[in-house]
């Protein structure tokens, strides 16, 4: 029995993608297939990175073929991603070098929302994609620690700034322009200036997502940013506490209010560990992070431990991420980043760059 290219397409619309939990078919990811007598070829395009899941999804779909087409001996498909941009709020001016923008904010500090970006942001790349983080924590940088980078970030131009860089991910934060023990004596439009400089005026090099690390709250500061980043999705971090969600709440309303969309949030401290009988134990109460979102309909993205290593790791320069790459901890944070970056494949998409730009001239 002679199998065409109708076949495979309607065989696949069968197979859910385990991360999108849609179909291959109507997720658009099935390109260029190629019958030839009983051998398949296909691509199997992701909209996501996905790189340490690539060679499960490779042998779920081959083998779906095989044993749902008869006729086929061998299949061949070849799994990759690719990352596009995506819709930000009407009337905010794009970045340069940019094309997502993710926010990870907090209503209240002490929540570990800075160790939460940063091994956010480790775990897309660990997935393959180009990524960048900027330390938007103006009061308090804590980015430059948490990824070992010294220094300062040179100019060429004068006008600007080339990223500093470590572990892969391209960054950048006021702890680069200022001494580590000066404070910062600046009121609101100052602070707000200072970020817009430092997210415009930084050479991002062709990055798929740049995690914006904000400061801690709902003031001036976060309202400015989140007016005129464009931002494609929030994350909301908290602690399973009454207190934390309290303020987590209105981080979660100031999105609402300003047209950004809010991809989902992450408990951080969910549990603690012992370290010495690997006792786990709920010390700031269970459940609060669902509940909120059960609450606002939005999606829980994930818990994770109160552990000592996390924060260890982090003090070191060293984060989770890349200092213990195969441990429970990391798999928690590169579930929670592919996860964010299937909702982000899942919003509408940007077209700006598509339309040719209309000059007009005299002739």
């Amino acid at each position: 029995m002679s199998v065409n290219e109708a076949d495979v397409q309607s065989a696949l619309k069968n197979l859910i993608d385990p991360n999108t939990k849609k179909d291959f078919v109507s997720g658009k990811s099935v390109k260029n297939v190629k019958v030839s007598g009983s051998d398949v070829t296909l691509d199997i395009l992701l909209g996501y990175p996905a790189k340490s899941v690539w060679a499960e999804i490779q042998t779920l779909v081959e083998n779906h073929l095989k044993t749902t087409l008869p006729g086929v001996t061998s299949v061949k498909a070849n799994v990759s991603s690719k990352v596009v941009p995506h819709a930000v709020q009407r009337g905010v001016k794009l970045v340069d070098g940019v094309k997502n923008i993710i926010a990870v904010a907090s209503g209240k500090g002490g929540v570990g929302k800075s160790t939460t970006a940063v091994n956010l942001a480790l775990a897309l790349a660990a997935e393959g994609a180009r990524v960048g983080i900027m330390d938007a924590d103006i009061y308090g940088p804590s980015q430059p620690t948490m990824l070992g980078i010294s220094g300062n970030p040179d100019s060429p131009d004068g006008k600007m700034m080339n990223p500093m860089t470590n572990h892969g991910l391209q960054v950048m934060s006021i702890g680069f322009l200022i001494d580590a023990d000066t404070p910062m004596i600046w009121r609101g439009p100052m602070a707000t200036q200072a970020l817009d400089q430092l997210l415009r005026q930084t050479k991002w090099d062709n990055l798929d997502y740049l995690v914006v690390d904000l400061p801690p709250g709902t003031g001036d500061i976060q309202l400015s940013l989140a007016q005129t980043v464009p931002v494609t999705g929030s994350i909301i971090v908290t602690t399973p506490q009454d207190i934390a969600l309290m303020d987590a709440r209105k981080g979660l309303k100031m999105f609402e209010k300003v047209d950004v969309k809010i991809i989902g949030i992450v408990e951080n401290m969910s549990t603690h560990i012992c370290s010495n009988c690997g006792h786990e134990e709920h010390i700031f109460g269970a459940g609060g992070g669902e509940k909120m979102c059960a609450d606002y309909s939005v999606e829980f993205l994930g818990g994770l431990p109160l552990d000592i290593r996390i924060r260890e790791q982090s003090d070191s320069g060293t984060p989770t991420v890349v200092a213990a790459p195969d441990s429970n901890l990391t798999k928690v944070y590169k579930q929670i980043a592919r996860r964010v970056a299937v909702k982000i494949a899942d919003m509408a998409q940007d077209h700006s760059a598509v339309f040719p730009k209309i000059v007009v001239q005299n002739t």
